[in-house]
């Protein structure tokens, strides 16, 4: 009896794990994408301004990945 208690908790922390980390990695990859997909937009519509485009979009990509690393944090600190 105590040992399917122990089962179900260890089955629902996989799942709080797998949820935190799902979930905190889908909107950094949709951030990432659009940001990539803006950059590439605007490079193409002004070429000359690829230079000053590229600092910005550097930056952005690296601050939404940020969250997804967060989110694997959380997700390794559930117990």
């Amino acid at each position: 009896m105590e040992g399917e208690a122990v089962k179900t908790a260890l089955d629902l922390t996989m799942i709080a794990k797998a949820l935190a980390i799902g979930i905190g990695s889908i909107c950094p990859a949709l951030a990432i994408g659009r940001i990539g997909a803006k950059a590439m937009e605007s490079i193409g519509r002004n070429p000359e301004a690829a230079g000053k485009i590229l600092a910005p979009m550097l930056l952005s990509a690296a601050f939404a990945e940020a969250i997804a690393i967060y989110a694997l944090v959380v997700a390794f600190t559930i117990s």
